[in-house]
């Protein structure tokens, strides 16, 4: 039906509304002109058949009671056009407005009392009549009355309301199509400018479009479009600190596994190649280190869900201490019962950062409790080491942040087990952060209990 580029799926949104607009218009205004035409024909209907059915009367009166030849006297001003006929057709009285003209050419009632009306036209007149009809009886037989009156406003009328409707649809769907296209025209401008401006953010410039003075729906637009790029924007700048970080984190152990393997080389006779062989086996543990923790990084940012089961949180953190190289002495105080839905495995990296991170700072001990906290599973690492600095809490689990200390006591480590594990925390709508310790560090990670349906807190 439509031709390619004309079809209305190809138009703008404004030509969609100031067409459409235009075509409600349009037909608002024929059916307005056509109600008030036909209402006010209507009226003048009434009007004239209840004038109409007056003068009949009387004319009706008359003839039953004298029969009259000739000339009928004038009963209204507006009905002078009185006829009274056999039903033969035979003129036996009228007006003066009737002679020459013979009777009318309309239906005549089969029975007295009961009187039609006609709208119809006579030669010699130059509008439409309105006839009313009624058959009489007399003493010298039945009788045809007739009262007519002429109607110039329908004929008349009907020119100028069809000249009027013509225009008022055309002038009124013009004038509207206008309006509607300088209100659609106005009200995207700012979409337009919204536009550009975004063409220019994706062409490399960085910024926010600009928000309408008015509070409306392009206002609101213009703000979640904001909110969007800021929300871009803060995304591609950790992604790039992100990926400087990593770069860095992996040059280094692969520039010293380089020099080490060039420097073996240049003297191979000389090399303890036994010793070279476990240096170049500590980097790549350490690289291996590094991607692995970059892949959890990865798995946890893309949204994978992973598979969680119902686990005894207390049992889970006993048997993965139990499995764990002494490094300081560790105590346990894990309450029985306390279920959490999980991914065991994720959890279990958890802790084993956790206590990594602990008896790499501890002088002597590190501690491990388990318990319920009202709706909440309570995890808390604590040592008696040196602490955590207040101003340092925020750091920490930042990625490859490394603090003074721990680069002292550990330098193979990557900067990733804290981050990733306050990431698996939230990731099992649970928290992970540091609080206060009147000795060493203390690490609290909370997560939902996994309670029967209907059940409450204790």
């Amino acid at each position: 039906m439509f031709r390619d580029g004309w079809a209305p799926s190809h138009w703008s949104a404004r030509a969609r509304v100031t067409v459409t607009a235009t075509v409600v218009v349009g037909l608002l205004l024929v059916a307005g002109v056509l109600t008030f035409y036909f209402g006010l024909r209507s009226a003048s209907t009434a009007q004239l058949h209840e004038r109409g059915s007056h003068v009949i009367n009387e004319l009706v009166v008359y003839v039953r009671t004298t029969d009259p030849r000739g000339s009928l006297p004038i009963r209204d001003p507006d009905f002078a056009m009185l006829q009274v006929v056999t039903p033969e057709g035979e003129v036996l009285a009228q007006t003066d407005a009737m002679r020459g003209r013979g009777p009318f050419e309309v239906p005549a009632p089969s029975e007295p009392g009961r009187a039609r009306t006609y709208i119809t036209t006579m030669s010699g007149v130059p509008s439409d009549v309105y006839i009313v009809v009624e058959r009489v009886m007399t003493p010298n037989g039945p009788r045809i009355v007739y009262a007519g009156s002429s109607i110039p406003i329908y004929s008349s009328n009907r020119v100028f309301f069809m000249v009027a409707l013509v225009a008022v649809v055309v002038l009124g769907t013009v004038l509207a199509g206008s309006i509607v296209a300088l209100a659609v025209r106005r009200a995207l401008r700012p979409v337009r400018r919204m536009s550009a401006e975004l063409a220019r953010i994706s062409g490399g410039d960085q910024g926010l479009v600009t928000v309408p003075k008015q509070q409306d729906e392009v206002a609101e637009l213009a703000q979640s479009v904001n909110l969007t790029l800021y929300r871009l924007e803060d995304v591609l700048s950790r992604q790039r600190a992100f990926v400087a970080d990593v770069s860095h984190e992996l040059r280094s152990p692969i520039t010293g596994l380089h020099a080490q393997l060039e420097v073996a080389l240049q003297a191979p006779e000389d090399e303890d190649w036994p010793a070279v062989a476990r240096a170049a086996l500590a980097e790549a543990d350490r690289l291996q280190g590094i991607v692995s923790d970059l892949l959890i990084l990865a798995r946890l940012g893309s949204g994978v869900p992973a598979d969680r089961v119902r686990v005894d949180l207390g049992a889970l953190v006993r048997e993965e201490a139990a499995r764990r190289p002494r490094r300081a002495a560790l105590e346990i105080d894990a309450e029985e019962g306390v279920l959490v839905r999980v991914a065991p495995d994720q959890i279990a990296r958890v802790l084993t950062n956790l206590l990594d991170n602990a008896e790499r700072h501890a002088r002597s001990w590190v501690r491990v409790t388990v318990a319920a906290d009202g709706a909440e599973a309570v995890l808390e690492v604590l040592d008696d080491g040196a602490g955590i600095a207040r101003e340092d809490r925020g750091r920490v689990f930042h990625r490859f942040l490394r603090l003074e200390e721990g680069r002292r006591r550990d330098r193979g480590g990557t900067g990733l087990g804290l981050p990733i594990s306050r990431d698996i925390a939230d990731a099992h709508g649970g928290t992970l952060v540091i609080a206060e310790s009147d000795a060493g560090a203390r690490l609290v990670m909370r997560l939902p209990l996994d309670r029967p349906a209907g059940a409450t807190p204790a």
